[in-house]
């Protein structure tokens, strides 16, 4: 099960209460009041760490609430102070306040971390309240309450190569074929149901990671299908490659579903729409794709590839473009 959002509910620990008590002992010339302080409440912290890659856990468990503090004893004994509960999230993890919509913290790289909920303070014992003029103060404080709020978590894919296209575009199986991921394949739309990433290796230095997105239809950016929810994920691509069927199921122009996808891209974020792009046009086994080929390099004024996932014609080609892009990219933002 992929999880790439969900709300939820967060809550430091209280603080424990101050203590009010007496040292009365024979032979000890320093008695009076010896109440301890109560211990700091824990506070939730958020953490990004590899190897987690969903937030199905917190689409079971909504409540997370970090442990109290103890309460202060006499001979001056403070309480223990309650441990911090640490929440391990998958990088890429965007923490908003549900309330104000403000982004608390972006958890992108491993060990990121953030605190969302303070733990309250513990109450000081009567032994601070001793004084000159007041010798055997009978009064303590309570610990305050810990923070509280309400968050939102959403996961952004976080990918070096972003894969879009309409569906059944062909991005699982050039993603099957080029890594080691085994994403659902079927002939038919939306196949993919959650990004699905896998690393392509090029030679023993040079490497990156591809993320499949879900496909893209007219009206995405405005919540038609399933690419509005996952639109964000092309979000932390490095580079767009751009899939295009030659021949579409439902018998719609290539063409016209290239700049379909371009439309929804600058809808959604123009920051999107300006990332580099590599033009592909898929199932090059197909009749009529070195024409469709043509049709799209004329009309976009930029080169376009051709490949084709089951026989193997231009992967390698495809692999090299990417890497020589993802290294031009890397030197321009320098």
């Amino acid at each position: 099960m992929f999880v790439d959002r969900a709300e939820i509910y967060v809550e430091g620990g209280r603080g424990g209460n101050g203590c009010v008590a007496f040292r009365r002992e024979k032979h000890v010339p320093h008695g009076g009041p010896s109440g301890g302080d109560g211990g700091d409440g824990g506070s939730v912290i958020f953490r990004a760490r590899e190897g987690v890659n969903s937030l199905v856990e917190f689409a079971h468990r909504r409540h997370w609430k970090a442990e109290r503090g103890r309460h202060g004893e006499g001979s001056q004994r403070h309480g223990k102070s309650g441990r911090d509960l640490i929440v391990e999230v998958p990088p890429g993890t965007v923490i908003i306040d549900a309330d104000s919509g403000l982004t608390i913290k972006d958890l992108v790289a491993d060990g990121d971390q953030v605190v969302v909920a303070r733990g309250g303070r513990g109450g000081k014992g009567n032994a601070h309240f001793k004084s000159a003029t007041n010798q055997a103060p009978r009064e303590a404080t309570a610990g305050t309450i810990g923070e509280s709020r309400q968050l939102i978590l959403e996961l952004k894919v976080i990918a070096d190569v972003g894969l879009v296209g309409m569906p059944n575009a062909g991005k699982s199986t050039l993603l099957s074929r080029l890594s080691r991921a085994r994403p659902e394949i079927a002939d038919y739309p939306f196949t993919t149901k959650f990004p699905n990433l896998g690393r392509v290796d090029l030679d023993m230095d040079r490497s990156f990671v591809m993320a499949d997105i879900p496909g893209l239809i007219e009206g995405a950016a405005d919540g038609v299908g399933l690419g509005h929810d996952f639109l964000r994920h092309i979000m932390r691509a490095g580079i767009l490659v751009h899939l295009v069927e030659p021949m579409p199921s439902d018998g719609s122009d290539p063409v016209h579903n290239y700049q379909v996808i371009r439309e929804e891209l600058v809808a959604y974020s123009d920051e999107l729409a300006r990332r580099p792009e590599i033009v592909v046009v898929t199932k090059a086994e197909l009749p009529g794709a070195e024409e469709v080929r043509q049709a799209l390099a004329a009309t976009i004024d930029r080169p376009v590839l051709l490949i084709s996932a089951v026989t193997g014609l231009g992967l390698n080609d495809l692999m090299y473009r990417i890497a020589e892009t993802l290294s031009e990219t890397e030197v321009a933002s320098q």
